[in-house]
């Protein structure tokens, strides 16, 4: 059932918390006055924001496509979903879940949203009402990552420790493909017409199947520890991939790509003992990427040069999840510490 949480679950960072070299938000709400000299780059209510509510880890977060709204879910199996400007209200919370919730997005319209969960199934969720509209079982074990089609067919694919990858149908109960796999699947999204799919697991590599013919066509190795997510680029040419041996990659995914299909390394964060299943993604227009880092610092990368153009401080655990903004130069990140950063980068 879709509650409104009291309007207490913003915290502007305070003043014990600001650096010198970093953006700070301000203790005064009303005002939210700028530091002199920083120039705004976006209609957020302050530089930072901070998002408290809930009561676990925070493993996926997510920018509505419109950039009016986000989604967070986690350990507590709750699923929030805030307003982006404002106050960045609590507008609902939808549960449901058993277990926790590994991955949560949008759908294309933005009209409902698709979760996986350690409970062995996925669910649909209707944002207007806050109502689950479907649960899909299937998987038999924990359920690690989900992902739906840009265009096309209402589908969905979801990697699990089973050993499998399931695809579905938005509008039916049960899977319609099953894709055996030798390992366990930690990450999965399709390709950029739905007629393939990329999948990553515990054995380094970056599937590429087709879907129709259930085969894979490309093996992708370059990783040397387990792949932990996997971001398909908005022009649907390249994956990006972030693994446990602490590289954040780029692939090409054409058909014809010729030669090595790694195209790009990226470094500086980090994995951990937490092993956490860390997701990366790419800004709207290619140009940036970010990913989940167990340093508690929000990594962003310039493609083209391959430096780190920032290292953002401020959480007090394992960075899970990182979403750019599809409106404004804006970063989302989720973390072990139970919280979101909401923040202005560079345009």
């Amino acid at each position: 059932m879709a509650t409104k949480r009291p309007n207490n679950s913003v915290v502007l960072v305070p003043e014990s918390k600001r650096s010198k070299t970093e953006l700070a938000a301000y203790t005064n709400r009303d005002k939210a006055l700028l530091e002199a000299g920083v120039r705004r780059t976006s209609n957020l209510q302050a530089p930072i924001m901070q998002l408290e509510g809930h009561e676990g880890e925070i493993f996926t977060t997510e920018f509505h496509p419109e950039g009016e709204m986000l989604l967070s879910s986690g350990y507590d199996r709750q699923i929030y979903i805030w307003q982006v400007y404002g106050d960045c209200d609590n507008i609902s919370a939808m549960s449901g879940h058993t277990g926790a919730v590994m991955e949560a997005h949008f759908t294309t319209d933005g009209s409902h949203i698709f979760t996986c969960s350690t409970d062995k199934t996925l669910a649909i969720w209707d944002i207007v009402t806050g109502q689950r509209v479907r649960r899909l079982k299937g998987h038999t074990n924990f359920v690690n990552s989900v992902q739906g089609t840009r265009r096309g067919q209402q589908l969905l694919c979801s990697g699990s420790d089973d050993r499998t990858i399931k695809i579905w149908d938005a509008r039916k109960k049960q899977a319609v493909h099953t894709l055996e796999t030798p390992f366990q699947t930690t990450a999965v999204c399709f390709g950029d017409t739905s007629e393939q799919l990329i999948s990553a697991g515990i054995d380094n590599e970056l599937k590429i199947w087709d879907i129709r013919k259930q085969q894979v066509l490309h093996q992708l190795q370059g990783h040397t520890d387990t792949i932990t997510g996997v971001s398909l680029s908005p022009e649907g040419d390249f994956v990006l991939s972030n693994a446990m041996d602490n590289t954040l990659r780029v692939w090409d995914v054409r058909p014809y790509a010729p030669g090595e299909r790694c195209v790009k390394v990226f470094q500086g964060h980090q994995h951990n003992f937490e092993k956490n299943l860390l997701r990366c993604a790419w800004s709207p227009g290619g140009d940036k990427v970010t990913c989940g880092s167990a340093d508690r610092y929000v990594y962003v990368w310039d493609v083209t040069s391959r430096r780190i153009m920032y290292k953002l401080p401020g959480h007090n655990g394992s960075v899970n999840d990182v979403d750019f903004s599809p409106r404004e130069p804006l970063i989302v990140s989720c973390s072990s510490d139970k919280t979101l950063y909401l923040g202005e980068i560079e345009d």
